[in-house]
């Protein structure tokens, strides 16, 4: 293959890949929408990222963007999978991703965006379950092996790191690592702006779904572990809870307009 057929087929990877972060703003644009109809008691859908695909399923185009979707996710896995195994892009600071943990990181992003194309490829073809009765499920085959409760309550403690880390990343302005230079104007203040609330109220989010998976753990019952959308049912019966769900659910808002800047200004 000549060079320049090598750089078009990149370039078109690439242009995929971005796609895919675009795909994950809507998603959380509209997880953030349904947290707030669950806050002020009108969410019949989900509010995770099966009760987003449902929405965008029910929508005249719904399909096509589906399969769309799928496609951008798989680009933007399989991008991921690349940078684990040759290294990414240069960072803001000149240095390539190359260590370990930057090689782990990129393992796990792979992971998500994989299995968001899957989640958005059951829809696609007509079908797509709740994904908080997936979560429940897999909990209680979880806690049926050798050990499993112990592994169930890991897993929270992992996601609560995880969240924990979006929380970091939020108020350090780590996230800016990611970017190519902001345009100029107000958009570069917005964009950080956004990314701030964006990483560490969905990290507050995430945290709230590990502390279920560990007091599913706790207390022996694979039902309390029901993901995002149990997380913010929870935290909406909390005292204040209505408005504390309003801003994490601007936040989602908030992380899904940061991911169309991220979309256009990412590194890949």
């Amino acid at each position: 293959m000549s060079t320049s057929s090598t750089a078009s087929a990149e370039r078109s990877w690439e242009l995929a890949a971005r796609a895919g972060y675009a795909v994950s703003g809507v998603l959380h644009v509209l997880i953030g929408v349904l947290a707030l109809r669950v806050a002020f008691g009108n969410g019949a859908q989900q509010a995770d990222q099966s009760g987003a695909l449902g929405a965008i399923a029910s929508t005249p185009f719904g399909g096509a963007v589906l399969w769309f979707s799928v496609l951008a996710f798989l680009a933007l896995g399989a991008w991921q999978v690349a940078k684990a195994i040759h290294g990414g892009s240069p960072t803001s600071s000149g240095k390539a991703e190359s260590g370990a943990g930057d090689r782990a990181k990129a393992i796990g992003r792979a992971v998500v965006y994989l299995a968001l194309a899957l989640a958005a490829l059951s829809f696609a073809r007509g079908g797509g379950t709740s994904s908080s009765q997936q979560t429940a499920d897999l909990t209680a085959k979880l806690m049926g092996a050798p050990g499993g409760r112990l592994l169930v309550a890991a897993v929270g403690v992992a996601i609560v790191a995880v969240g924990g880390y979006h929380v970091y990343k939020g108020w350090t302005k780590k996230f800016l690592e990611d970017l190519h230079r902001l345009p100029s104007g107000a958009a570069g203040p917005t964009v950080r702006r956004l990314g701030v609330a964006g990483y560490v109220l969905k990290g507050v989010a995430l945290a709230i779904v590990g502390v279920l998976f560990v007091t599913a753990a706790a207390q022996a019952d694979p039902s309390k572990a029901t993901g995002l959308d149990g997380a913010l049912h929870t935290l909406r019966d909390q005292p204040a809870g209505v408005a504390l769900l309003v801003i994490v659910a601007l936040g989602f808002v908030a992380y899904g307009v940061y991911s169309f800047a991220r979309a256009r200004y990412g590194r890949i």
